[in-house]
């Protein structure tokens, strides 16, 4: 059944075998098979997951990096799929925090995808979590593999997290799969002018728990999980106007020099400054943003 890579041992769990997890044996059509690479009893643990946009905004990726964070701080085991923007950011924020992670991977759990995700799907086996997926070793990117792994991200959590969601995705799809099997959801509110926060502001409009603070989510972990977290929420670091404003909504420099009633050049300053600093970026769409560094109250 198992066999080892280096230190890590690499397995398939059948449907039959007694480590196989109650969570999927409830699925309607629970997978015959699953293949790993890490440690198995992780499937059994209590589970926060937390999924969100590909392609995310600063916000997003802050938000993740928390909600990853405080489960780990929680003794809960964070699952995400590992693509980049949201997923890999709860997913980093739950590792660094000390915590375990399952990765649940849309190609064979010996591959890596996307590659800029390597350091995760390394770490948590390392750290008693694993690497899982539906699809045969060796397995390349198909398209039906990914929705199949949301679905299993879905089961294998007992709540979820959605940090960040346009309104017609992956992430509103594993969502409603989540509701469906009576799982909790939890979602980040956003700007109502953001097309990236759609998706979660229609969740919390049609029931969804709403996360307005880390606060927030200590406590639903608390109720959900019957858990407390053993740290307390970190101080927020001092902001000036300019980063108070971005934090609040991405801005174009013109609307935000009319918004703080300040000359462009002067703004533009103020932004290039702290573009060197770490401080905010650019977006593609020409909006500035507060980077997740500076969300997470890291400058």
């Amino acid at each position: 059944m198992a066999e080892t890579t280096g230190t890590v041992p690499m397995w398939d769990l059948h449907i039959g075998d007694e480590a196989y997890p109650q969570s999927l044996r409830e699925m309607e059509a629970p997978p015959e098979v699953i293949h790993g690479v890490g440690c198995v009893d992780a499937l059994s643990t209590m589970c926060l997951g937390v999924i969100g946009a590909r392609l995310a905004t600063p916000y997003g990726m802050a938000t993740a990096s928390m909600a990853g964070r405080v489960a780990a701080e929680s003794g809960i085991t964070l699952v995400s799929g590992g693509a980049m923007g949201c997923d890999v950011a709860a997913l980093r924020g739950a590792l660094d925090a000390g915590g375990k992670a399952i990765v649940v991977s849309g190609v064979g759990a010996d591959r890596v995808y996307p590659k800029s995700s390597r350091d995760v799907f390394e770490r948590a086996p390392r750290q008693g979590g694993a690497v899982i997926a539906l699809a045969p070793w060796g397995a390349q990117v198909h398209k039906f593999a990914f929705l199949q792994r949301n679905t299993i991200i879905a089961a294998l959590s007992t709540a979820l997290v959605v940090c960040e969601a346009g309104q017609r995705s992956g992430t509103t799809s594993t969502a409603l799969a989540a509701t469906e099997m009576g799982r909790e959801v939890y979602a980040v509110p956003g700007s109502v002018f953001s097309p990236e926060s759609q998706g979660a502001n229609a969740l919390i409009r049609d029931g969804a728990h709403i996360i307005c603070s880390e606060s927030d989510l200590e406590l639903l972990i608390s109720r959900d999980f019957g858990v407390l977290r053993l740290v307390q929420e970190r101080p927020a670091s001092p902001r000036g106007r300019v980063l108070s404003a971005l934090v609040a909504s991405p801005m174009r420099a013109d609307d935000l020099a009319n918004h703080l009633a300040m000359k462009p050049l002067e703004l533009l300053r103020i932004l290039a400054d702290y573009e060197v600093a770490g401080a905010v970026r650019r977006l593609p769409d020409g909006r500035y943003a507060a980077t997740e560094e500076t969300l997470l109250g890291q400058r």
